[in-house]
């Protein structure tokens, strides 16, 4: 998980503030310290750590306590409020040209992904009703054109190539046109990289971009590299302009410096980032919402998106009448299951709650890799009708029921127990989301933390 490490410092650094009405300086220096130490160690700019402890500072000493919260809360609203800075502020889109196709031309050093990035982003774009065109103009690394059609092939979307042209810029020029003819809105240019920045590649870049006139210039960079990323970066603006920064492999890097300093050294956001190898696994940045991950406020805005991308009208409008009704069976259990592995990892989804952190030992010996829900799905799939339709676990208490159940799905009886105690658990949070919406009719609401 990104950010990992960073998060459990912090949280460290709060723990020592609880229980203070009012924050004196000493107080507040001493979590600074603390907080000062987990960024350098997560690999963020000297400086810019410098600078987000010196506002951070500034801001909670002598702070009065906001209405109910306690002074760990404030400390924490005013660096969640200075994180949400330091990583961009507001989230940053991509900028659409008002007379298609817009053009987006992928850019970076060998190795950090452009090829994936680039069919990603495809896929990304037209789950948003837009029709892309990816073009291959990597024409020096061995397999990359190929690599990028069979991409095409799993997306069913079209890839343009030259056989045998050895020229990116003149490829790079040809498929805008081509696009316009085969009602394509969308360009994808995948450039060449190299192993390090030189004048070639840039004099080639810059002439792509010359020739093609793109609306976004968006640099691809290896969460991995730490700050060689953020130095990358600063060397393509110098160079090219570019307009922001897709940042991948941040779900292999615990620390997560460089998407911590990477807008405050370069001045450009990111606007997307990978959170796995997947074709899916493309998401919008949203600096507010990884502020809060960090800080172990959850992202429940992030949960609501993927629920409303996964789960259809249909689905909906039965999970609406499940909890109407009161009722809730072994069936309905399976559909909701079904629904959540649309949702992806479940351990992504996970660390997406609030609070979620101070359970992570538990967490981790959670099987988070799909085999527990193929479990659970063998063994309502092994139940009678009459049993995965009743709401009613007790039905399941006979042995020889179990016993049944067991040998039909392949598992054992203390595997169908579980599962009886897992649905009970389920049922009981049924209740309690259908008593939680009497009460929003009512005009009850919780008291958020700030």
């Amino acid at each position: 998980m990104p950010f990992e490490s960073l998060s459990e410092r912090f949280q460290a650094a709060f723990k020592k503030l609880r229980g203070k009405g009012k924050l004196s300086e000493e107080d507040v220096s001493e979590a600074l310290k603390e907080m000062r130490r987990a960024l350098l160690e997560a690999d963020v700019n000297f400086a810019v750590t410098k600078d987000f402890i010196k506002k951070v500072k500034e801001k909670a000493v002598g702070e009065e306590v906001f209405g109910s919260l306690n002074a760990s809360q404030t400390v924490i609203k005013i660096v969640r409020d200075e994180l949400t800075e330091l990583l961009g502020g507001t989230q940053s889109r991509i900028t659409i040209a008002p007379k298609p196709p817009t053009i987006i031309m992928l850019v970076g050093l060998q190795g950090a992904g452009k090829t994936t990035t680039a069919a990603k982003l495809a896929k990304k774009l037209k789950s948003q009703g837009k029709s892309p065109l990816m073009v291959a103009a990597d024409v020096y690394r061995p397999a990359a054109i190929t690599q990028l059609q069979v991409l095409g092939q799993e997306l069913d979307m079209p890839v343009y190539t030259e056989e045998g042209s050895k020229d990116p810029v003149a490829i790079a020029q040809h498929a805008i046109p081509y696009a316009t003819s085969h009602l394509r809105d969308v360009v994808i240019i995948d450039t060449a990289g190299r192993l390090h920045i030189n004048e070639t590649l840039m004099d080639e870049l810059i002439n792509i971009k010359n020739e093609v006139h793109p609306h976004e210039i968006l640099l691809v960079v290896d969460a991995m590299t730490g700050q060689d990323a953020v130095t990358a970066a600063s060397a393509f603006d110098k160079a090219l302009g570019i307009d922001g920064i897709i940042m991948t492999k941040l779900d292999g890097d615990a620390r997560g410096g460089a998407a911590l300093s990477i807008k405050a050294v370069t001045g450009k956001p990111i606007k997307f980032i990978g959170v796995s190898e997947k074709l899916d696994g493309l998401e919008e940045f949203h600096p507010n919402r990884y502020a809060s991950r960090i800080l172990d406020l959850g992202d429940v805005e992030t949960i609501i998106e993927k629920a409303q991308a996964a789960f259809d009208e249909e689905s909906m409008e039965n999970m609406k009448k499940t909890m109407k009704s009161g009722t809730f069976t072994f069936d309905d259990f399976l559909s909701q299951l079904h629904m959540i592995k649309k949702m992806g990892n479940m351990g992504s989804l996970l660390s997406l709650i609030p609070g979620i952190g101070k359970y992570k030992k538990e967490l981790d010996k959670v099987d988070m890799d799909g085999k527990e829900f193929k479990r659970i799905e063998a063994i309502i799939t092994s139940m009678t009708a009459q049993e995965r339709s009743s709401a009613n676990p007790k039905m399941l208490i006979k042995d020889s029921r179990k016993r049944r159940i067991a040998k039909g799905s392949g598992t054992r009886v203390q595997d169908v127990n579980r599962l009886i105690k897992q649905f009970a658990e389920m049922q009981k949070m049924m209740k309690q989301a259908k008593k939680a919406q009497k009460n929003k009719r009512r005009g009850f609401m919780p008291r958020l933390p700030f």
